[in-house]
Order: C-alpha cells, then sequence, then structure tokens
C-alpha cells in the first residue's frame, strides 16, 4: 500500500512542480512580450550605431528602426495610458496634486532609458504649452517618436556655404532655411533629423500634454565637438544681408537668421523611467 501510495505523491508533486514551471515559463513570456520593443530596439541600435556616427545607417536600418518606432505605444515604456490626460509634466509616476496656477508652471520630465557612447535612448514628458527651445544636434542623428498627444515642430537646417551677418549690436547671425513647422499628433510616424538635413535645429511646443521617445547617435559629448548650443530665430526680412546673398520674392518667410543664446524657458527635471528593462 505505501510504494503506491508514494508512487502517487511522487506523481502529484511532478505535476504540481511542472504546473509551477509552466506558470512561471508563461510570466517569464509574457514578461518578454512586454519588453520586447524596448529591448528590439536597444539591439537595432546596438548594431547599428557607432560613437563617432561613422559610418551612417544605410537607408535600409534606418527605416528599420523606423518601423519598431513607429509601432511604440506609451504602456511599452512604462507610460500609464489612464493618466495621459494628467497635465503635469511630472511622467505620472504617483506625485501629489498640484493647484490649477501651479500645472501651467510645471517642467518637461526627462526620462533616461539607455545611454552608451555610440547612442541615447530617452523620454520627455511635457505639460501643455511647455517648450524645449531652438538648439543644434551637431553632427547627429535623432530619431522622434510622439508617444501620446500633439507637439508643435519648427526645424531648420543651415543654408550651405553659411550665409553670415550682423544683428543689432553687431552680434552674429547666420542664415537657416525652414525644413519643419507642422504639428504632430499620435498616432504618427517616426520623425528622423540628419547632421545637414532633416531640420537638425529645432524646437518642440506642446500642444497638448504629450511624451516624445527619442533616440539621439551618437550622443551629446562637448570633447567631440557635439555640444548642445541654443538659438534664436530672426525673420529674414529683420537684417540687411550687405553680402550678395537673395532670396526668390515671396520665399523670405521660408528663411531666417539665427543667433546664439542661452535659453530662458527651458525647465526640465530627471523622472524615473519605469518601462521594461534592458538586458544588455
Amino acid at each position: 500500500m505505501f510504494p503506491k501510495f508514494q508512487k502517487a505523491s511522487d506523481k502529484l508533486q511532478m505535476l504540481l512542480q511542472n504546473r509551477a514551471n509552466f506558470s512561471a515559463f508563461r510570466s517569464q513570456t509574457s514578461m518578454a512580450r512586454k519588453s520586447s520593443k524596448v529591448q528590439a530596439l536597444y539591439e537595432l541600435c546596438q548594431n547599428m550605431f557607432t560613437p563617432s556616427g561613422s559610418p551612417p545607417p544605410s537607408s535600409a536600418a534606418i527605416n528599420k528602426l523606423c518601423s519598431v518606432l513607429d509601432t511604440m505605444s506609451p504602456a511599452d515604456v512604462g507610460l500609464k495610458e489612464e493618466n495621459l490626460d494628467d497635465d503635469r509634466g511630472h511622467g505620472f509616476f504617483g506625485l501629489e496634486q498640484l493647484n490649477r496656477v501651479a500645472r501651467w508652471t510645471q517642467p518637461i520630465t526627462y526620462l533616461d532609458i539607455y545611454e552608451c557612447d555610440s547612442f541615447t535612448m530617452c523620454i520627455f514628458c511635457f505639460p501643455t504649452s511647455s517648450v524645449i527651445p531652438l538648439h543644434d544636434h551637431p553632427g547627429m542623428t535623432v530619431f522622434s517618436k510622439v508617444l501620446y498627444g500633439s507637439l508643435h515642430v519648427r526645424a531648420y537646417d543651415w543654408v550651405e556655404p553659411a550665409q553670415e551677418s550682423k544683428g543689432p549690436n553687431y552680434f552674429p547671425v547666420r542664415l537657416a532655411k525652414l525644413a519643419v513647422d507642422k504639428v504632430l499628433t499620435a498616432p504618427c510616424g517616426t520623425s528622423v533629423l540628419y547632421p545637414r538635413n532633416g531640420g537638425n535645429l529645432h524646437y518642440f511646443t506642446a500642444v497638448t500634454p504629450c511624451a516624445v521617445l527619442d533616440i539621439l547617435t551618437p550622443p551629446y559629448r562637448e570633447d567631440a565637438g557635439r555640444k548642445c548650443t541654443y538659438y534664436r530665430d530672426y525673420p529674414y526680412t529683420a537684417f540687411a544681408t550687405g553680402n550678395g546673398i537673395k532670396i526668390e520674392d515671396g520665399k523670405e518667410e521660408e528663411y531666417a537668421w539665427l543667433a546664439e543664446t542661452e535659453p530662458d524657458n527651458l525647465y526640465m527635471r530627471p523622472g524615473n523611467y519605469t518601462g521594461p528593462t534592458i538586458q544588455v
């Protein structure tokens, strides 16, 4: 009798263990599914990018990365969809409620996902009307995916060869051509800017609460000549050219003079990234 009971007990334990293993496997599989898009982005970037940005990624590689970014949702990076109307700009991390006046003065929240010598992956969470001022990405390629909300993007590329003039008090200005001036509303495709085209100098204004997933390659690095510089744009007609520059009549609004400046309306704070962990 006892041997039979022992065999039955062993079978029961084996069955329970198999169920536990299956449950753990299913849980791990579910977690893998949740993290697969972020992990896929990381692996693609590792294969595509270099610390110097050379050679530049191929068109096929860029399209492949964009195709993954195009499918990204707030939930894929740990942003809770039920909180997308929260206008505090904190990244939705359970901070206490603020009064109505304070809501409009809240900073943009920066979430660091991953950074190495070759690229940076990060998220910017914008409260309504918040702004990242006009700035450049020297020698860099940047992929931007609006995860939710609406964002106004205005972007320029330098006119080449360089066209310069003098503003009031003789401060130098340089001519740039408007490349992008539109509102991006999720769901929408991924935007890409390149070192010399696509709107390498841009600024963002939040039309509604919104979040942007960015991949920058190579990352900002001052000792490698990739320092972030801020600018103020002036209408083309604001300054006399005096150097033979001629813009086609009726096209003046497509150009602007840019002068280096210090940002006076950039309010940003770090937040905690709560999305899937990247397996390096």
